[in-house]
């Protein structure tokens, strides 16, 4: 079951997390559950297969703006350093990133649906 003490153990920043939610764990939770519908993932994913460098940097920007106002840890720093690269068009193998981001999802989707 998705709660603080699940998201804390998940590695997220519960506190932080929090305080951009006025303090209601109600209205944080509810966030957080919705990011199991967010499609920057599956647009990262396929932008990258496609070596589309400009939209793979709109999806990871928009997924590094999401996990950053929902504090969660584990997907941002990923997402903050794929997004960075992505940023100066760098012609590198992302694929070591997208799987770390992929399966953090994993992981999350995971604590939601229990």
């Amino acid at each position: 079951m998705l709660s603080i003490d699940a998201l804390r153990e998940y590695g997220a920043d519960v506190e932080d997390g929090l305080t951009r939610c006025f303090g209601s764990e109600e209205f944080y939770l509810k966030l957080v559950d919705m990011i199991k519908e967010e499609k920057s993932f599956g647009l990262l994913k396929e932008a990258l297969e496609q070596h589309d460098l400009d939209a793979a940097f709109e999806a990871a920007h928009a997924l590094k703006g999401v996990t950053a106002n929902l504090s969660l840890t584990p997907i941002l720093n990923p997402a903050m350093e794929i997004t960075e690269h992505l940023r100066q068009r760098e012609e590198m193998d992302y694929e070591p990133l997208l799987k770390e981001i992929l399966e953090q999802k994993e992981k999350l989707d995971n604590i939601i649906n229990e």
